[in-house]
């Protein structure tokens, strides 16, 4: 064995820089997009965004067309198209500017600086005021203590001397203060905090008390039988009890979470025009880049070298793979609307089965590229907000022959159940029977998984006392 020379004939495919920032491009969500812009127009001077005057008279911007698709909107029809979509509800309303702060409304405050305030107010000693608060510190975001005493006592230091009977006492003093519930280990302690908070006025509260206490699994079940052999009750208290339970809020510190709402830039619009569907894209979400007028000429008089020549290069590649983002976009919803025309015409119950594969044959593209396009992009319709993924759905057979997606499934099984007689749920296996009914063969076990899917409970759980 030793190092030598030796020729090697071999054929490979190289994805090339400009090819590679390409597919980047293509997968990333708007908003990701609209970061990279951001982070390329700070290194690349050769870069710039495009001025509004440019853009309106086209000059170094682009707006990117589909080949054999709709043109996209001009200036103005983008402002007439802006009114039609707030008021077709596509889109919020802009938040108003800030005044005076001093005229604001006050933040909300936390569950935690809710219930401190309240400690600062009780009578309390030091101690039992710092064990009252180390618990409130304890606390889940729904206002439960998810942790035992005897975990949270061993975690203090030894010289603090603090014992479980002692955190059992400030658990106490914690579950007094509100709201109601508040310091539960369990929903069936935190139901019977707010029960016993009420001050349990009749026999129905009692019994209520008691199946929180004891029987909550039998209620879950709706277990009418059982539930009265264990309280005694009747079937008139134990549906009141049910009612009263049902009033409760198991969530008691949800209030004061302060959850961000998601917000997504949607990619196309879709709207009916002359009676005929189209998908248009967004304006707010096309970036307008440009060269630098000054640095090009600059960097194309002192030839192909430099660094210059090179970010000019760079910035070209990019205008264009943006360009080829949105084209491919527009092209692939536009697809997808000529498809679903159903869909929006009449709802999700119309939805017929698609699979990448069929938009990639029509587009004559690879099926890769479809699912880059359709992931984290976004179409607004006036039936709501979705991203391009949700209109691919699995093909099932139907007793003629032909064929019905799994989304239309699913909208009927929310259907039919929403219409149901709450005292006689309908079943799995009643539910494939009124499909097949309606042509549609599917099983017993597909009807379960499309109704979990929906997040419908079964039949004993949807059942009413």
């Amino acid at each position: 064995m030793k190092p030598a020379l030796q020729f090697r004939l071999a054929q490979h495919l190289a994805l090339t820089p400009q090819l590679q920032q390409s597919i980047r491009l293509l997968q990333l969500s708007t908003l990701e997009l609209h970061a990279e812009i951001e982070r390329l127009l700070a290194e690349n001077p050769l870069l710039e965004r495009a001025e509004d005057e440019d853009a309106e008279s086209g000059a170094h911007a682009f707006v990117p067309v589909a080949a054999g698709a709709p043109q996209a909107p001009s200036p103005q029809e983008s402002a007439a198209d802006a009114v039609e979509a707030f008021a077709a509800g596509w889109s919020a309303a802009e938040p108003e500017e800030d005044g005076d702060p001093a005229l604001a409304a006050p933040a909300t405050p936390t569950l935690r600086e809710h219930l401190h305030a309240q400690l600062a107010l009780l009578g309390l000693s030091p101690r039992d005021r710092t064990l009252v608060g180390l618990l409130i510190d304890a606390l889940d975001d729904d206002g439960y203590l998810a942790q035992p005493l005897e975990e949270i006592a061993a975690m203090l230091p030894a010289e603090a001397s603090v014992d479980v009977e002692e955190l059992a006492i400030a658990l106490r003093h914690l579950q007094n203060l509100e709201p109601a519930g508040v310091g539960a280990r369990s929903p069936g302690e935190c139901l019977a905090l707010q029960l016993r908070a009420s001050g349990l006025p009749s026999a129905a509260h009692r019994v209520a008390l008691a199946i929180a206490e004891r029987h909550l699994p039998l209620l879950a079940a709706r277990d009418l039988a059982r539930l009265r052999a264990a309280t005694g009750a009747d079937e008139a208290t134990l549906r009141e009890a049910q009612r009263i339970i049902r009033a409760l809020n198991p969530r008691p510190g949800a209030a004061f979470a302060r959850l961000a709402a998601p917000y997504v830039m949607p990619d196309v619009f879709v709207r009916k025009v002359r009676g005929v569907w189209r998908a248009s894209l967004n304006p707010e979400a096309v970036p307008r880049l440009r060269l630098h007028r000054l640095y090009a000429e600059i960097a194309a008089g002192r030839g192909a070298g430099g660094a210059l020549a090179r970010q000019a290069q760079e910035a070209r590649w990019l205008i264009k793979n943006v360009r080829q983002r949105f084209d491919t976009i527009l092209r692939v919803a536009q697809a997808i609307v000529d498809r679903q025309r159903g869909f929006f015409e009449h709802g999700e119950v119309a939805m017929r089965p698609m699979v990448l594969r069929e938009i990639a044959e029509a587009l004559d593209v690879h099926e890769s590229t479809v699912s880059r396009v359709t992931t984290q992009k976004y179409m607004a319709t006036p039936r709501g907000t979705f991203e391009l993924k949700y209109f691919f759905t699995s093909r099932l057979a139907t007793e003629t022959g032909g064929a019905t997606s799994s989304a239309a499934i699913r909208a009927l099984i929310r259907q039919l159940v929403a219409a149901e007689d709450a005292r006689a749920p309908l079943s799995d296996a009643t539910l494939a029977r009124l499909l097949r009914e309606r042509g549609i063969v599917v099983a017993r076990r597909t009807v379960a998984k499309y109704r979990e899917a929906l997040h419908i409970p079964p039949v004993a759980q949807r059942r009413s006392l």
